[in-house]
């Protein structure tokens, strides 16, 4: 099977790579791996939605893979959700996407410059209606997330995304992921480690460190399962 596995940053892929034997370079920011009887790619994506998705498509434009991973940490609004928890991201937002207009917020679909269900949106979201059937996969929390290009941090804009999309998790990446995939009718799965409570920037609270072990340790479960 041929696997590409997206992280954003070196960092956030580091507990995984370090368990494969890399095998060559493929190009601009990835790195050829094998694992089990699998060829896994490495992309390494810069952060960012726009980062993200030109390099996902740069790379599905090149190569055919039968299963495509993203991997990295995240914040949460919900608080039932202890740090270091790996979840299964199943939809997402582009939750900046729109205009304001005095205190309210209007979304690219309220404006109709796009129909809830234009694709690859379903009902205004990025879903991924048939997730890939692995094992530990399907043992994480489904949750439903965000992504964004400034993480918030203000009383005021956490409340009203709260109110507006009601998100478990945000990320930087996470829909631009979901979005090319969707569009190459790539088999995939957004997977994150929850390091901290989306509040207040307050690093001295963020479990940083061991999200991302935990995120790797279920990454590697995972390519042994598929």
């Amino acid at each position: 099977m041929r696997i590409l596995l997206v992280a954003a940053t070196a960092a956030e892929i580091g507990p995984v790579v370090t368990e494969l034997r890399r095998t060559a370079d493929r190009g601009p920011r990835i790195t050829g791996y094998a694992s089990h009887s699998h060829d896994v790619d490495v992309l390494v994506s810069g952060v960012g939605m726009v980062a993200t998705a030109t390099w996902c498509s740069h790379a599905l434009a090149r190569e055919r893979y039968d299963l495509a991973i993203n991997l990295g940490v995240c914040g949460t609004f919900d608080r039932t959700l202890p740090l270091g928890t790996v979840v299964h991201v199943v939809t997402d937002r582009l939750a900046e996407l729109g205009v304001e207009d005095g205190d309210a917020f209007l979304t690219v679909q309220d404006l109709q410059l796009l129909g809830d269900n234009d694709p690859p949106f379903i009902n205004g979201r990025l879903v991924n209606e048939a997730p890939p059937a692995i094992a530990t996969l399907n043992r994480l929390r489904a949750v439903d997330g965000i992504t964004v290009s400034t993480v918030h941090g203000r009383e005021q804009s956490i409340a009203c995304v709260t109110e507006r999309f009601s998100p478990q998790v945000e990320s930087m990446e996470g829909a631009a992921f979901m979005y090319a995939c969707l569009v190459h009718g790539l088999p995939f799965a957004q997977v994150r480690a929850i390091s901290n409570v989306v509040e207040r920037r307050n690093r001295a609270a963020w479990q940083l460190t061991e999200a991302i072990e935990h995120l790797g340790s279920d990454a590697l479960r995972m390519l042994g399962d598929v």
